[in-house]
């Protein structure tokens, strides 16, 4: 973002006025899937990793960006066609900047129908709103979408999808099951970015496959070298192959990502994206007999996606751990608490103050995420929001 207006390749495309336009957006009520200028499309990430970037393409690159998203639905069988129009729901952030509100925008018409609900609502609502819409395909963050397979499972949510599709957020083994049971049928856990779009999603076996056509990875080490096949890096480097205004070339992502071969028998010839572990910002430092141990997010997954609540979040603060769970069936705190201290032992951590408490929301970003775990360096002033 420092030197964005030297990186653009657009002459008279400046940062400052992709802003001014992205506040526009917020504060006048406009149209984000309308092209500002009639040429271009904007969409900001919510700058979890320190700072917000801005993004802009023209209409050719917005049409792969839209081309990119709908691949996910046709790799899962979810076809549109003039006598079939596409009835859409997505669950995820109203806010206009948002890349997902800008897709949502852009793609509301007759052939695909779009409800776009906001994942900080009161969850009768969205039930509401989604029983009388009745989507053929529903598409949200995982945290929004595992309350709704709950409230499908009780009675009070009755729709019958045809796909269901979990994006921007974790989906854990417990959640897809849920999921599963609730719609008959296997979420599809779909890999994209705001920078790159689309960037991987599964084919009607589930295995994720990479968009090798339209985006370049490299899941490499902390040195930037490249890691073998079955190997989880320590950051992922993308190379947008259609992004011209604004190249994007080995741009870093820090998620753990681990790859694997071509090998799939659904004969499709791209990569297979076998795991996405989180972003290096997830990992906790916590104290250790002789230092600082960094734990992985994994450790906390195996203690806390078992226990049967709709949700949980880790808050880091400088006095320990808070542990936040939401949803039923209620769970014995100090169960948790000892369960956790055990395991974050093993991982070679004196984790210290561990306070578990059941709350009727999570902590959610601007922009409707779940962050499941809101990580300060050890030692650090300060505290997560709560």
């Amino acid at each position: 973002m420092d030197s964005f207006d030297d990186a653009v390749t657009a002459p008279g495309l400046l940062l400052s006025d992709l802003e001014d336009h992205l506040r526009h957006l917020t504060h006048q009520g406009r149209d984000p899937g309308l092209p500002w200028r009639r040429h271009w499309w904007v969409a900001a990430t919510a700058g979890t990793t320190g700072r917000r970037g801005v993004f802009v393409w023209d209409r050719g690159e917005w049409a792969t960006v839209l081309a990119s998203y709908a691949r996910a639905n046709d790799w899962a069988g979810v076809h549109v066609g003039l006598r079939d129009p596409l009835r859409v729901a997505v669950v995820s952030s109203l806010i206009p900047t948002h890349q997902s509100a800008v897709v949502g925008a852009s793609l509301h018409s007759p052939l695909v129908p779009t409800l776009r609900l906001d994942a900080t609502a009161p969850i009768e609502q969205t039930v509401a709103a989604l029983n009388g819409f009745a989507p053929r395909l529903l598409v949200g963050y995982a945290s929004a979408l595992r309350p709704l397979a709950a409230q499908q499972s009780s009675g009070r949510l009755h729709i019958a999808p045809q796909a269901v599709m979990s994006a921007s957020e974790h989906l854990s083994a417990p959640a897809a099951g849920e999921m599963a049971a609730a719609w008959r049928s296997e979420p599809y856990d779909v890999y994209a970015a705001t920078e790159t779009a689309g960037i991987a999603s599964p084919c009607v076996l589930r295995r994720r496959h990479l968009y090798e056509d339209l985006v370049v990875c490299e899941s490499v080490n902390v040195d930037g070298a490249p890691v073998p096949p079955g190997t989880t890096g320590a950051k992922l480097l993308v190379t947008v192959l259609f992004s011209r205004t604004l190249p994007l070339i080995r741009y870093e992502l820090t998620d753990r990502v681990r790859l694997g071969g071509h090998e799939c028998p659904c004969g499709r010839p791209f990569r297979v994206l076998e795991s996405v572990e989180g972003r290096v910002e997830d990992v906790l430092h916590l104290p250790a007999n002789h230092g600082v141990v960094a734990v992985h997010p994994n450790v906390l997954h195996e203690v806390l996606d078992e226990l049967g609540a709709t949700g949980w979040q880790v808050l880091q603060l400088p006095e320990g751990l808070r542990v936040l769970l939401t949803g039923s069936p209620p769970v014995d705190t100090g169960t948790v608490e000892s369960r956790l201290r055990d395991r974050l032992r093993r991982a070679g951590a004196t984790p210290g103050r561990i306070d578990v408490e059941h709350v009727h929301n999570l902590y959610r970003t601007a922009l409707g995420k779940v962050p499941l775990v809101r990580a300060l360096p050890y030692g650090a002033a300060g505290e997560p929001p709560p």
